[in-house]
């Protein structure tokens, strides 16, 4: 259900917030389309650190594997990376259609080591706002529809107060792959 409690302004405030803490630089230097790696200077184990200050903001469970790792999972090995290292065909396709319309230059035989450049900022923001959209209709624990915000950035049940449960990120990364392979026939 597309919730509309966390308004996407305040999901980019607070991932703003969670890379620059994350990273140790001055929030205003983080634009929506700052690369991470490239622009803001991060590292590989500044991903953990950013995503579990997101967890915590939000209550929610960011992804722990890449969706090229799901691939591989889903629809056998080197479906997403060849014995190369390289990007195959099909996970170009498929991550066109994730980052549709980011400007993002993927193609066939792309360098691995070229994709983590790619992370920006909006693309967490589309993430932490694609993870808050699973909130459930109703409140597993009582059963009712009513959701109040709490502390402005985590959710719970109005009735009995308990905390919203999210799908996960990797199962929202594998929903959304078996979607993409039903819509585009892709394998």
């Amino acid at each position: 259900m597309k919730q509309n409690l966390i308004p996407e302004q305040r999901v980019l405030e607070e991932v703003k917030k969670a890379i620059s803490e994350g990273i140790d630089i001055n929030p205003a230097s983080v634009k929506p389309e700052s690369s991470l790696m490239k622009d803001l200077g991060a590292e590989s184990l500044d991903f953990l650190d950013i995503n579990y200050r997101l967890e915590q903001t939000f209550g929610i469970k960011m992804a722990r594997r890449s969706v090229l790792d799901h691939m591989e999972e889903l629809f056998g090995e080197e479906s997403a990376i060849d014995s190369d290292g390289k990007l195959t065909g099909k996970a170009a396709e498929v991550l066109a259609v994730r980052y549709d319309g980011s400007g993002k230059k993927l193609h066939a035989g792309m360098d691995m080591d070229d994709l983590p450049a790619m992370v920006t900022v909006s693309s967490i923001v589309e993430g932490v706002v694609n993870l808050l959209d699973t909130l459930p209709e109703k409140c597993v624990n009582c059963g009712a529809q009513s959701w109040n915000l709490h502390e402005e950035t985590h959710i719970h049940c109005g009735s009995c107060g308990e905390a919203a449960t999210f799908t996960s990120g990797d199962d929202l990364t594998q929903i959304w792959l078996n979607q993409v392979q039903e819509n585009k026939k892709i394998f």
